[in-house]
């Protein structure tokens, strides 16, 4: 019997940048090489505060923290489309090593498709800046070590 052999993946996120520690809402950042992993659209909300956004328009950030099928108005991704379209780009990878720059909800969403947890764990994981998030597996089962230190 032989196994096929197994995908590793290394997500790391960027340190804090000035507009996220002041709460802004980066534009959906590309990942070269890694189409599927590219940061969320956040439609509208790109570039704004949390807080700008919650004095405009409260019911719609509750919404989206409570409803993972909601999308930022202004052509935003749900939490629950970020998580299908990374779902399917880890079902995709070939064998062998990966290594990937992605923001922080890529690598929650990564966790919750890879580990099978309902979409509403997502805001229950807290991805630090500047760590590396480690999945590895085979066969569409994956195994995660989380918070491990960049090289």
């Amino acid at each position: 019997m032989s196994l096929t052999p197994p995908v590793r993946l290394h997500l790391t996120t960027p340190p804090l940048d000035e507009a996220a520690r002041r709460g802004r809402f980066a534009p959906a950042l590309p990942c070269p090489g890694h189409e599927g992993l590219a940061g969320p659209d956040m439609g509208g909300w790109a570039g704004r505060t949390l807080d700008e956004v919650a004095a405009e328009d409260p019911e719609a950030v509750r919404r989206w923290l409570t409803d993972p099928e909601f999308a930022p108005p202004g052509g935003g991704e749900s939490v629950a489309a970020l998580i299908t379209r990374t779902g399917e780009h880890l079902a995709g990878l070939e064998p062998g090593r990966h290594g990937a720059v992605v923001a922080q909800a890529v690598v929650r969403a990564a966790v919750v498709a890879a580990l099978e947890l309902p979409a509403a764990a997502f805001w229950r994981l807290d991805v630090r800046p500047g760590t590396v998030t480690a999945l590895s597996g085979r066969a569409g089962r994956w195994n995660l070590l989380v918070g491990q230190a960049p090289e």
